[in-house]
């Protein structure tokens, strides 16, 4: 039974469901041998559905009680963030799940059909192919000599470990030591940390009068930003198209938003380690005059995708000012570091 402190809600173990890349199926043979197997599996309203051969091991163990789970790892945080010298405080980060109920064959050709085409719709979302269709003759043997099996929603539990049991000054120390440490990750986990204790106050790094700041933005802000972004100068009608998929290559995403959640400001910076690339500083226009701009910047160039790199670029034909109050200068009055070579652009038309 989870600690109610850190139980997660049905919405979440689903979510974790559907982007885990391996489900692990435990259950037990009629003669009560343990079976644990990781398997690709395709969750459905009703359950988690896989597919295998009928002459294999999981097939003499229908009708047995099975367990399906999956772990996400969120962030190893070691003991010197919460202690100087002890080794106890040493702890993981992590969100699991655990799916309980009955392993069952799936019979029925549309029901199978069903099952089989979840399951590639999760490999080959770009399609090409026939969808999977009992009456489509080329399936029809693939459906009767396959086995799919699935253990329904009898029982769902998922655990959320994210320090919800920590004092607000023990929380805040363990931001402050993830911002600072910034390996792969580590961001991401800060955001995580704070939307499963909404109660503590931000860590200086992310104070800001009005505005909620992110070190890291997810993919589902994508549209948002979109908005954000549509009448800026720097993206016409040719690519905006391709604002989703600038923003999902990002090594650095920050932004902001209201109170109430809607997103108003967003940032992002593309970095190699040695040179990084500041692109895409917009803040909403019911926002400006604020200095929500210098503190989205202030951000993004402590970011740890961006903090370490000798050189920070950006091009703009406004706001110079704003950028100055960072040492960024006009590159043009500059003596070139190599004089011999020329700066060249490759431009390509949208097809």
């Amino acid at each position: 039974m989870r600690r109610p402190i850190f139980r997660g809600t049905q919405a979440s173990a689903l979510a974790l469901l559907h982007r885990a890349e391996v489900l692990h199926l435990a259950t037990t043979t009629p003669g009560g041998a343990p079976v644990l197997r990781a398997l690709d599996g395709a969750v459905l309203p009703d359950g988690v559905y896989f597919h295998g051969a009928r002459t294999g091991e999981k097939a003499l163990c229908m009708g047995r009680a099975a367990v399906v789970s999956a772990v996400e790892l969120v962030a190893h945080l070691p003991s010197w963030m919460s202690h100087p010298t002890r080794a106890c405080p040493a702890s993981t980060l992590y969100r699991s799940v655990q799916v309980h109920g009955t392993l069952r064959e799936v019979e029925a050709p549309a029901e199978k059909a069903r099952a089989l085409e979840a399951l590639m719709q999760r490999w080959q979302p770009e399609g090409r192919y026939d969808p999977v269709d009992p009456a489509d003759p080329q399936y029809q043997g693939e459906l009767s000599g396959t086995l799919v099996f699935a253990v329904p929603f009898e029982s769902v539990d998922c655990k959320e470990k994210l320090l919800q049991n920590k004092e607000p000054e023990q929380i805040l120390a363990i931001l402050a030591g993830l911002w600072r440490r910034g390996q792969p990750g580590d961001v991401e986990a800060i955001e995580a940390v704070r939307a499963a204790n909404p109660s503590v106050p931000a860590p200086p790094f992310l104070a800001a009068d009005g505005v909620r700041l992110h070190a890291a933005l997810p993919e589902e802000e994508i549209p948002a930003v979109e908005a954000l972004l549509r009448d800026e100068y720097w993206w016409g009608p040719e690519t905006a198209p391709l604002i989703a998929g600038a923003h999902r290559a990002a090594t650095a995403w920050v932004g902001a938003r209201e109170p109430g959640g809607a997103l108003v400001a967003s940032a992002r910076a593309m970095s190699d380690g040695k040179t990084a690339w500041i692109y895409d500083v917009v803040v909403a226009s019911s926002h400006r005059g604020r200095g929500l701009g210098k503190r989205l910047m202030t951000l993004l160039l402590d970011h740890p995708a961006v903090r370490h790199a000798p050189a920070v670029m950006l091009a703009t034909r406004d706001a110079q000012g704003l950028y100055a109050r960072f040492g960024f200068a006009d590159k043009a009055q500059e003596p070139k570091r190599w004089p011999t070579m020329t700066d060249m652009v490759l431009r390509r038309g949208r097809g």
